[in-house]
C-alpha cells in the first residue's frame, strides 16, 4: 500500500490511495463493535492508509474520539503517518436530531478546537464545512479556516458536497486542497461540471460512498432486515422496487467481477480509482475483513475492455433513487 500514494490536488498533501472513512463505527449503519473499529483503524494504518476522514456530528464527537483512542494506541511511526479529514458545521440536539448547518467564523474556530481536544492532536490535516451554511457567504467560512490554517490548526482547507460555482468562489478566497463528495458507479453526478471544475482549478477528490452504503458492494441482499438507526432503512435507493432495480445493476456488475476472479466491491472501487489520478476514494470499512477486501483494489487493472463492460452493465443514471432522502437532497449545495 505504501507504494499507492496520491496529492490532493495541487495544494493538499500526499495519501494514500485509498482513505478510511471511519463514519459508520460510530453513526447511521447500525451497531457498531468498538474493538472491532479500532483494530480495524490500526490494519489501515499498518497497511499504508494514511487518510483518516471523520466529522464532528457523528454520533456528536464519538467518532472523532474513537480515532483519538486508536491513534494514541498505534505505534508511533503509524501514528505519525496519519492524517485526519474533519468535517464540521453540522447542529445536532441531545435526541440526535438534525437543526441545520453553522458556517459563521466564530463556529468555525469554536468546532475545530473541540476536534482537537477530541482527536488528541495538534493540528487537522484538512478542514471542511460538512454542508454550506446557506446564511454565510462561503468565502467567510473558508476565510476562518483559512485564519486557523495561519494560525497552524489546520494544514489544509477543504470543501463537502458544494456546486463548482461554490467551488469557484472558495478557492478565489483561498487555496483549497480537495472536494470530499460522493462518487460512484451509480453517483456520477460530478461529471457534468463538479469535476471540470475542480481539475481546472487544481483540486483534488476524496470520494466517499463509492460503494453507495454498501448498495453495490455484492454483499448487500434484497432480504436485509435493517436496524431502526441505520441509515439505509430511509435511503430511497434502499426501498422497495428501487433496490430489486439496483440490486439488478450489481448482479450485472457481478459477473463482470467474476470473470475477473476479483469481487464486486474489488472491482466498484476500482473503477473510481481508474477515473483520475486526482481522485482518492474514501471507504467505510468497519471491520478488518471488509477492509481487506477493499484494499485488494488497489491490484485490480482495468483495461479498456473492461470499463467497456462496466459502462454498459452500470451505465450513468442507471440507479433508481435518489442519495439521499428529499429533506436531506435540500441541504446540497452540489445537487444545484
Amino acid at each position: 500500500m505504501t507504494t499507492h500514494t496520491r496529492t490532493l490536488g495541487t495544494t493538499g498533501p500526499q495519501v494514500s490511495a485509498l482513505g478510511l472513512g471511519c463514519m459508520g463505527m460510530s453513526a447511521l449503519y447500525g451497531d457498531a463493535d468498538r474493538a472491532e473499529s479500532i483494530a480495524t483503524i490500526h490494519a489501515a494504518l499498518e497497511a499504508g492508509v494514511t487518510l483518516l476522514d471523520t466529522g464532528d456530528f457523528y454520533a456528536m464527537g464519538h467518532n472523532e474520539m474513537l480515532i483519538g483512542e486508536a491513534l494514541r494506541a498505534a505505534p508511533a511511526a503509524r501514528r505519525e503517518q496519519a492524517l485526519t479529514s474533519v468535517k464540521f458545521g453540522a447542529l445536532r440536539d441531545p435526541d440526535g436530531g438534525w437543526s441545520g448547518y453553522d458556517g459563521r467564523p466564530a463556529a468555525v474556530k469554536n468546532f475545530a478546537a473541540y476536534s482537537l481536544q477530541r482527536l488528541g492532536v495538534d493540528h487537522i490535516d484538512v478542514y471542511r464545512i460538512a454542508r454550506v451554511d446557506p446564511g454565510v457567504p462561503i468565502e467567510e467560512t473558508v476565510g476562518a479556516i483559512a485564519e486557523l490554517v495561519e494560525a497552524g490548526h489546520v494544514r489544509h482547507i477543504g470543501l463537502s458536497e458544494v456546486g463548482a460555482d461554490t467551488i469557484r468562489r472558495a478557492a478565489a478566497t483561498a487555496p483549497i486542497a480537495d472536494l470530499q463528495i460522493e462518487y460512484s458507479l451509480i453517483s456520477r453526478g460530478i461529471e457534468e461540471a463538479i469535476l471540470p471544475a475542480t481539475r481546472e482549478l487544481g483540486i483534488g477528490i476524496t470520494a466517499y460512498g463509492v460503494l453507495s452504503r454498501g448498495l453495490i458492494s455484492g454483499h448487500f441482499t434484497a432480504d436485509r432486515q435493517l436496524a431502526a438507526n441505520d441509515f439505509r432503512a430511509l435511503s430511497p435507493r434502499f426501498q422497495g422496487e428501487n433496490l430489486q432495480h439496483n440490486l439488478t445493476l450489481v448482479e450485472a456488475l457481478r459477473k463482470i467481477a467474476e470473470q475477473k476472479g476479483v469481487s464486486v466491491a474489488q472491482i466498484a472501487i476500482a473503477w473510481v480509482l481508474s477515473r483520475g489520478e486526482d481522485i482518492v476514494p474514501l471507504v467505510g470499512a468497519r471491520s478488518r475483513v471488509r477492509l481487506t477486501e477493499a484494499l485488494g483494489a488497489l491490484d485490480v487493472t482495468l483495461d479498456l475492455d473492461d470499463l467497456a463492460a462496466i459502462e454498459a452493465a452500470v451505465p450513468a443514471d442507471a440507479a433508481a433513487g435518489d442519495r439521499y432522502p428529499t429533506a436531506q437532497m435540500a441541504h446540497l449545495d452540489s445537487e444545484r
